[in-house]
């Protein structure tokens, strides 16, 4: 069998009855059977971390846009609170007015560094902060993604629960807008037979040579990670093909770790331009 270290995230084969003492890591960390234990028997906390900040380079101020009344950051706030699923739910910023807003309706806020190049390094910066158990699962919903369905947070967050050896896992919808398709704020991702993520990419993929008629999905951009994961994610150098595609992703994959994928037929609504605010006239 394979265990894993819940330090660093390590993976070694071994024979469980060989398995008497201990196995040194190498980063140091002595793994025993306590861990295999809390592995397999105890299940992991699940906590939903809303990184969100003010200064977007499409549409400054965004979280703090009203609609109805609330701000984008609430509705996003209000829509995880739906899920029974996550032990607690927290927007992490390095903003004050967002951190201000997120008190007023009742929000766990935690002030993050303003100097992460990328929502996932504030996501691991807050889970550090909060002192999360490596074990733990934590779902990444963006900050600007007004109008989900619950039930996405048990979709992304439940192979998680049903596989110990998962380590990183993502939603997709199939397209049925085919302007989509061609349409580079749209992540187009083709993924294995057994859901394994293949390629992230701005670009229509698969390409249909033929015209055969090929499914196309997009990526809904809600992840969920094992803490230990995460926290080795972020030291990962960027890769040419992220730099390329600017898609954070395809660092994990460039590296040679699965990401698995989850396909959801729920309507998720995300902001990243003023005129995506039409998108919300549809809700009214």
């Amino acid at each position: 069998m394979a265990i894993i270290c819940p330090k660093c995230g390590r993976q070694y084969d071994i024979v469980l009855f060989d398995f008497q003492g201990y196995l040194c890591c190498e980063c140091g960390y002595k793994i025993t059977k306590k861990d295999l234990h809390h592995r397999y028997i105890n299940p992991p906390n699940i906590y939903i971390i809303i990184p969100a900040r003010y200064h977007s380079t499409r549409f400054p101020g965004k979280p703090l846009i009203k609609w109805k009344g609330k701000s984008l950051i609430q509705h996003v706030y209000n829509c995880a609170t739906k899920s029974s699923l996550p032990q607690k739910i927290i927007i992490a910023t390095d903003d004050k007015r967002i951190a201000q807003n997120g008190k007023s309706f009742g929000a766990t806020i935690v002030m993050t560094s303003p100097d992460h190049p990328s929502g996932t390094d504030r996501l691991a910066e807050a889970a550090n902060l909060l002192k999360l158990s490596p074990t733990d699962i934590i779902v990444n919903i963006q900050g600007d993604m007004p109008y989900f369905h619950p039930e996405i947070i048990t979709q992304v967050a439940q192979p998680l629960l049903n596989n110990a050896f998962l380590l990183m896992t993502t939603l997709v919808q199939e397209i049925t807008d085919p302007s989509e398709i061609h349409n580079p704020n749209c992540v187009k991702v083709v993924f294995s037979k057994t859901g394994k993520a293949l390629y992230f990419s701005r670009s229509p993929i698969p390409y249909d040579r033929d015209q055969i008629g090929t499914k196309y999905y997009k990526h809904i951009g809600i992840y969920a990670y094992r803490k230990m994961f995460l926290d080795k994610y972020i030291k990962l150098p960027t890769t040419p093909l992220e730099q390329a595609e600017k898609l954070e992703q395809l660092r994990v994959l460039e590296c040679g770790y699965p990401i698995q994928v989850i396909i959801t037929k729920h309507q998720v609504i995300d902001i990243n331009t003023p005129e995506d605010l039409e998108k919300l006239a549809y809700l009214e």
